[in-house]
């Protein structure tokens, strides 16, 4: 199949291209840059010269596609729906699979799928109107889905490094936030890459929570990320003052208390994680 997709140079995306590639698909991949497009080509893609504003490259892309995987991350709801807008009606009756993500549940007071009620913090609530109308078009004949990736770590861990690994490095001390004993919703990158390949045969309308299934608490991912470093045990709580200091707004997000299963997934897709030990792969550094 012929996959159009945007964010190919980031950390999901270049997992993911490697996953289509793996599995057979031919993949076109936005490149806002020299260094963008020398990434997306490393993995397997070929790129093409644009930005996220670039309604017109957008289009005609995902028309010479087969399917479309967004996975750019837009500045504000305006313009990642003007984006989607743009693939959406390039890719016509092709699959567009979208991303939003699990913090939109809030706090989900126990284990919860795609059914439960949104709930999101200010960080993400713009969401909202962009998925509706993104899943609205399939009442006009489009194929919407909308994959949903929980905390992502394995490699890079994106969030977790930038905001507990980096920091705490240099503080000989890894933050968590309060008592530590929200749960967080992990998936492992590799997971979520496969995800977004099966995602590609779902019926128009699917929503898909992109979840490893255990949803270990904020404060053994903080032990875990400092055995990974050198500092065994040495973890501390922050408030959720500091947190808004050292993090900014999304501290919002890293103290929901979530759980989420995978169930639908794995049910509709066929889709089942392979990495069932966050722990152990965030203590190992891998």
């Amino acid at each position: 199949m012929k996959v159009f997709l945007t964010g190919g140079s980031g950390y999901i995306g270049q997992a993911t291209i490697s996953a289509l590639v793996k599995h057979g698909h031919t993949v076109e991949a936005l490149a806002r840059n020299d260094r963008a497009a020398e990434i997306v080509s490393s993995v397997g893609a070929t790129p093409v010269r644009g930005g996220l504003g670039d309604l017109g490259v957008l289009n005609a892309a995902a028309a010479r596609a087969e399917a479309v995987v967004h996975l750019a991350q837009a500045e504000t709801g305006d313009e990642d729906l003007a984006a989607a807008t743009a693939m959406q009606d390039g890719i016509g009756t092709g699959t567009y699979v979208h991303t939003g993500g699990t913090w939109v549940y809030g706090d989900t007071n126990g284990v919860v799928d795609e059914t439960a009620p949104w709930n999101p913090p200010g960080l993400v609530a713009w969401r909202k109107p962009v998925e509706d109308a993104v899943l609205a078009r399939a009442e006009q004949g489009g194929r919407p889905v909308v994959v949903q990736p929980g905390l992502l770590y394995g490699g890079e861990n994106r969030l977790i490094d930038i905001f507990y690994t980096a920091p705490g490095k240099e503080a000989g001390v890894i933050p968590f936030i309060g008592d530590g004993a929200n749960r967080w919703a992990l998936v492992h990158i590799e997971d979520i890459a496969e995800l977004y390949v099966a995602a590609l045969k779902a019926k128009a309308g699917s929503v898909y929570a992109g979840v490893g299934g255990v949803n270990p608490t904020a404060k053994d991912v903080s032990l875990a990320v400092a055995k990974s470093v050198g500092l065994e045990g040495k973890v501390a709580s922050i408030t959720l003052d500091q947190a808004y200091e050292q993090m900014g707004a999304v501290a919002d997000a890293f103290v929901l208390d979530q759980q989420l299963t995978p169930a639908r997934a794995e049910a509709e897709l066929g889709w089942k994680p392979k990495y069932t030990d966050p722990l152990g792969v965030l203590a190992r550094g891998e």
